[in-house]
């Protein structure tokens, strides 16, 4: 993963409560230099001939480090951390911790060299947390620079220079340089008989907020699907009533046919007919046939009438779940908004009092909570006797 990086607690000018004093001294420190010490090492002569080029006292750099530590541009260094499994399958008081270390020191000494673009000042594995891992801090740094400084920090470029050609939004020059890094590492354990299993779990870690704001996108994404489907519903039952339309017409056609003048439909009597003969041989079979389409008609008509009602009760469900699943897409909406509010907020406190005193006052408050909670919680009542 990658952080934002702390070097005194990577030194362990401090101790956080995740780490065990009484281990520190298996920590293994490969290097621990000042990073304004760096900077002028890397840059003092470009910076001395950029500014003998500039006419307006205005435009020299006085100080680089401020410089790029106040700017948005790039960071002053980065941070990464390495870890071979987990605190059940690799934790640091056991055997397995120890070929960890193994891994990782040979990693370690084999970095710098591959990566001479990303100046190490900072690394330092440690042996007193749960699991044994590796932070390495480097200031990432171009040179034959045609704009500012000719040697300038800069990620994209360092990588870049190493081989590291970005494509696409998602396959940039950093992804590409971590997936030759996990590779290298992955070679390592291989050759002390790890094998390497991908979980695809390797994504940038996300704060409490991120994760509830891509929860919340996740859940509108899904939402936004099951609205296409009741739409697509909708979109068919309409389809079907004006299929239904011809139908109904049709028998309305009928039933305007059968309502005319009786004279024009029944048949005209023979010569010399009696009227028994008529009305056996041509009126009854004619009222029968009559009665026949009529019942058809009535069967048809019926049918045809309780479809409708289905549909158009289905129609209904389909337009009142449509209406709850907006609701909810606004109130999701409103809620995201407010999280990236708090998100920007919380980002504004660790700007003013540091990411540090921020971290340790979240935890005291946290504990502060469960401590509350434990005292609140009521205590069993032990049964005397009994089994």
């Amino acid at each position: 993963m990658v952080g934002r990086g702390s070097v005194n607690h990577n030194s362990r000018k401090f101790h956080a409560k995740n780490t065990d004093p009484e281990r520190s001294h298996l920590n293994v420190t490969y290097c621990r230099e000042n990073i304004k010490a760096v900077y002028h090492e890397l840059f003092d002569e470009a910076l001395e001939r950029y500014n003998a080029k500039q006419t307006r006292a205005d435009r020299k750099i006085e100080n680089y480090y401020e410089k790029i530590r106040s700017g948005k541009q790039e960071k002053p260094f980065h941070e990464i951390i390495l870890q071979v499994g987990n605190k059940d399958d690799m934790s640091a008081d056991s055997d397995e911790g120890r070929l960890a270390l193994t891994v990782l020191d040979e990693y370690m000494k084999a970095f710098q060299e591959r990566n001479p673009n990303l100046r190490v000042f900072s690394a330092h594995l440690h042996m007193d947390e749960a699991t044994p891992h590796l932070h390495i801090d480097f200031v990432p740094f171009t040179t034959g620079s045609k704009r500012g400084l000719n040697t300038r920090v800069s990620l994209k470029q360092a990588l870049a220079a190493q081989g590291f050609k970005g494509g696409t939004r998602g396959d940039t020059e950093w992804s590409q340089w971590v997936r030759s890094e996990k590779e290298q590492l992955a070679a390592v354990m291989e050759r002390h008989g790890i094998e390497w299993e991908d979980k695809g779990t390797h994504d940038k870690h996300l704060s409490v907020l991120d994760f509830k704001k891509e929860q919340r996108a996740k859940e509108i994404a899904a939402l936004e699907t099951v609205k296409a489907e009741k739409e697509g519903q909708v979109e068919r039952q309409e389809r079907r009533l004006k299929e239904l339309a011809p139908a109904v017409k049709n028998m309305e056609r009928l039933a305007a046919d059968f309502s005319t003048d009786p004279e024009e439909i029944l048949p005209e009597a023979g010569t010399l007919e009696s009227g028994k003969s008529y009305r056996e041989k041509k009126a009854k079979p004619l009222l029968a046939k009559i009665v026949q389409v009529l019942r058809s008609l009535y069967r048809a008509y019926i049918e045809l009438s309780e479809r409708l009602v289905d549909v158009q009760m289905k129609y209904n469900r389909v337009c009142g779940e449509n209406s709850r699943l907006n609701d909810r897409m606004t109130e999701i909406w409103l809620e995201n908004k407010k999280l990236r509010q708090i998100s920007a907020d919380y980002t504004r406190v660790k700007r003013v009092f540091g990411p540090q005193q921020v971290a340790a006052a979240v935890e005291a408050d946290k504990q502060r909570e469960q401590a509350e909670k434990g005292r609140k919680r009521p205590r069993r009542s032990l049964e005397r006797g009994g089994r």
